[in-house]
């Protein structure tokens, strides 16, 4: 082991894929939770919405495979012997990225999809207004993905 990769390294890389995969499935199981129950709540009053309902749940889901995405390219990329800190340390913050935006679009998709299912079952004309915020929402994800790559590509370098 020499200075340039130390040692330590590899838990910086598998830090940075678990970062992106355990945060952005929480962000995605708590929007489909939220969101689900809204659904629950409002089925019972309006069943013929349910599938109209679901796409709060789907969004969220995508969520998740942003994470596993990045996960799945840094895991690959992880090497015992030939493994520099800072490609490390940039596989951490591409992880991250990717988790923490991720974590936060869930959130937001969840409380949303759960007033705009209920909202929508009451007034019908709420449900464009709701797609679009949850297209706003889902977005903050997409920022994070695309960070993570950059970040990514840009540790190949090192």
């Amino acid at each position: 082991m020499s200075a340039e990769h130390p040692m330590y390294t590899p838990f910086f890389g598998a830090m940075g894929a678990a970062a992106a995969m355990v945060f952005s499935a929480l962000g995605a199981a708590y929007g489909t939770a939220k969101s689900g129950t809204g659904i629950a709540a409002m089925s019972v009053m309006r069943p013929e919405l349910i599938m109209k309902s679901i796409i709060p749940v789907v969004m969220a889901g995508i969520i998740a495979i942003y994470g596993l995405v990045v996960a799945v390219l840094i895991s690959s990329s992880i090497s015992a012997t030939n493994y520099s800190a800072a490609k490390a340390f940039c596989h951490l913050g591409a992880g991250l990225a990717v988790g923490l935006s991720g974590l936060a679009a869930g959130f937001a998709i969840g409380i949303v999809g759960d007033a705009g299912v209920r909202g929508t079952a009451q007034q019908p004309r709420l449900f464009v207004g709701m797609i679009l915020i949850l297209i706003f929402a889902e977005v903050l994800g997409l920022y994070g993905l695309i960070v993570a790559l950059i970040m990514f590509s840009s540790a190949s370098s090192f």
